[in-house]
């Protein structure tokens, strides 16, 4: 059976079964290698993507849920052309605080944050404890906290 999606912009039709976690028909189908499998059980967020705009565990959305509908992933949306500049700006800020150490969770955690300032341009410490589940086993919370507030405050300036 085929399912169609759109897949950072473009129209991907997929020969998998319609109850394919997402996560597996972007790593193994289309190679899209920046969604990370963790846990599998969407506890942990490294196979974060956007679908439709909000933040996802792509380990338990099904390709049949997410036929018809915009699915973004780290590389499209850190992509230098027609990437999305929240995520770009939160990109920027990840390199800028030096918060990745292995940098497995970092693609779930820089799409769950874009997710979040989109939602709240200038959140809180208790508002990003609360919006931000993703997991990091090297515990850079406290330069991811410094990064979000960067990529905050650079989309604040950015000239519109």
């Amino acid at each position: 059976m085929t399912t169609t999606l759109t897949i950072n912009g473009q129209t991907q039709a997929l020969a998998v079964d319609p109850d394919t976690p997402l996560l597996w028909a972007l790593r193994d189908t289309l190679g899209l290698t920046g969604t990370k499998f963790g846990c599998g059980v969407a506890q942990c967020g490294a196979c974060t993507v956007h679908l439709d705009g909000q933040a996802v565990r792509s380990c338990a959305v099904t390709v049949g849920s997410a036929a018809g509908r915009a699915v973004t992933t780290i590389e499209g949306a850190t992509a230098d052309t027609g990437g999305d500049p929240v995520a770009r700006a939160c990109a920027d800020a990840w390199v800028a605080e030096d918060v990745a150490q292995c940098g497995y969770c970092q693609p779930g955690m820089v799409m769950a944050v874009a997710a979040l300032l989109r939602a709240t341009p200038d959140p809180t410490d208790a508002q990003l404890d609360a919006a931000l589940t993703n997991v990091c086993r090297c515990g850079s919370y406290p330069r991811l906290r410094l990064a979000v507030h960067r990529a905050a405050r650079t989309l604040r300036t950015a000239p519109r």
